[in-house]
């Protein structure tokens, strides 16, 4: 163990008054900031906001849009990505339509199907939200006008087979566990969705948060739970 380390244990161990005294000086220095200043922090503040505006923006526009459009099969028109650029991973094909708003903080991974490429299609006017995480086992189609919020997964392979030994052996999947996921236009995923693969979800249907979707749902409901059954028409 270092010094350093072997001195912070003793501080927060020891029982003596003197590592006390020494331990009551360090978290009180730790903490210790100066009093706001009126006007003089805020405007400070507001430079750094707008510093840091501008910065991302012009690394958006000219580095991260078109560095991402380079990877997709489609040329979109006023793509917003925010964020950075998705992890694209594995054997993938992406198409997207124009006006999409696309989190960098997102990952979209592709299985190899029988030595041909993952197809994930993004219709016109989708929003992709923070941490999604879409696995594309064929085919993931997201139609126009879907809504998907933070955290959805689009889990169309599962990425080990379910046999143990053959996990244990680091072999992949299997073909059969991989299946498409259809979602219609005007689909809302709200925060935490999970969709299994196989999955069709219909037009303009609404799944409620944290919600498991493990078979199709008709168009026009909203829909939840473990897993998502039918709530009530809308």
């Amino acid at each position: 163990m270092d010094m350093l380390g072997s001195l912070k244990l003793w501080l927060k161990h020891d029982e003596s008054r003197l590592a006390k005294t020494c331990y009551r000086c360090a978290r009180g220095i730790m903490h210790f900031s100066i009093p706001v200043i009126p006007v003089l922090h805020p405007l400070i503040l507001r430079v750094h906001l707008l510093i840091s505006q501008v910065f991302t923006n012009t690394f958006r526009i000219i580095y991260w849009t078109p560095l991402f459009k380079s990877r997709l099969l489609t040329k979109p028109l006023n793509l917003y990505l925010y964020s950075g650029m998705p992890l694209v991973l594995g054997h993938l094909t992406i198409e997207m339509g124009d006006n999409c708003r696309v989190s960098g903080v997102s990952t979209l991974s592709g299985r190899s199907m029988n030595g041909k490429a993952s197809r994930l299609v993004i219709g016109n006017n989708v929003d992709i939200n923070w941490q999604n995480n879409i696995a594309v086992g064929g085919n993931v189609i997201i139609e126009d006008n879907v809504r998907l919020a933070g955290r959805v997964f689009l889990a169309g392979y599962p990425g080990h087979p379910i046999d143990a030994q053959a996990r244990a052996d680091g072999l992949p999947d299997l073909d059969s566990q991989a299946g498409d996921i259809i979602l219609k236009r005007d689909v809302w995923l709200a925060t935490g969705v999970s969709v299994m693969a196989g999955v069709t979800i219909g037009e303009g249907t609404i799944v409620a948060a944290g919600s498991i979707v493990t078979s199709d749902l008709p168009a026009g409901v909203l829909a939840g739970g473990i897993p998502a059954k039918v709530i009530k028409s809308l």
